[in-house]
């Protein structure tokens, strides 16, 4: 065999080589991106998820509102009426038999 014949041969060797690395590295590349696709899907999912959550604070939001305001209503008139019966209490000499008897 000939030197051209053998730089041929060893070319070649060599270029299978590089073409066996570079396949394992891609098939890496793409196992991480795979992997990376999936990891990302996920967090669209839960991310779809949180939205759907949050797009519906608003509406109970209103409707905490309303009951709040109508708690605080009916506690102002609770905190008038206990002093109400203080005011009277103090200054009535019949009490509490006076608000039993009626």
């Amino acid at each position: 065999m000939g030197a051209i014949a053998t730089i041929w041969i060893i070319s070649l060797v060599i270029g299978l080589v590089v073409i066996g690395v570079v396949a394992f590295l891609l098939s890496r590349i793409n196992n991480t991106a795979k992997e990376i696709d999936v990891a990302a899907s996920k967090i669209w999912t839960q991310g779809k998820m949180v939205a759907n959550n949050t797009i519906q604070i608003p509406l109970f939001l209103a409707t905490t509102n309303k009951v709040v305001s109508q708690i605080y209503d009916t506690a102002v008139n609770i905190v008038g009426g206990a002093e109400a019966i203080k005011n009277h209490t103090e200054g009535c000499p019949g009490c509490p038999d006076c608000i039993l008897k009626k």
